[in-house]
């Protein structure tokens, strides 16, 4: 019952939505050319222009972490080989002798 009841709520809200009047939605849903406010913020400042190259020093590290991640996890992954080879040879021994 209550699954019904969610049902038609949710039916009725969506054609509540369906029918917004077209005046009342925000004008940035449309593309409009950016007023002159927003184009002076878009524009380049001289003042920072000293930190431009710290594109490249971010970039270079993001690289560093990425390499240092999959190495950590190449690592993870060969431990947890080489304790399962010991077990499976450990296992495979311990059945060798138990039998004789």
């Amino acid at each position: 019952m209550a699954f019904l009841l969610n049902k038609t709520a949710l039916a009725s809200r969506f054609r509540s939505q369906s029918q917004v009047d077209p005046s009342s939605l925000s004008r940035r849903g449309f593309h409009v050319e950016p007023g002159t406010r927003e184009k002076a913020l878009l524009a380049e400042d001289p003042s920072l222009r000293r930190f431009r190259s710290h594109k490249k020093g971010v970039s270079r590290i993001k690289k560093i972490g990425d390499v240092l991640t999959i190495v950590v996890v190449a690592g993870c992954c060969y431990e947890i080989y080489v304790k399962a080879t010991m077990r499976e040879e450990a296992r495979q021994a311990g059945t060798a002798s138990g039998s004789t």
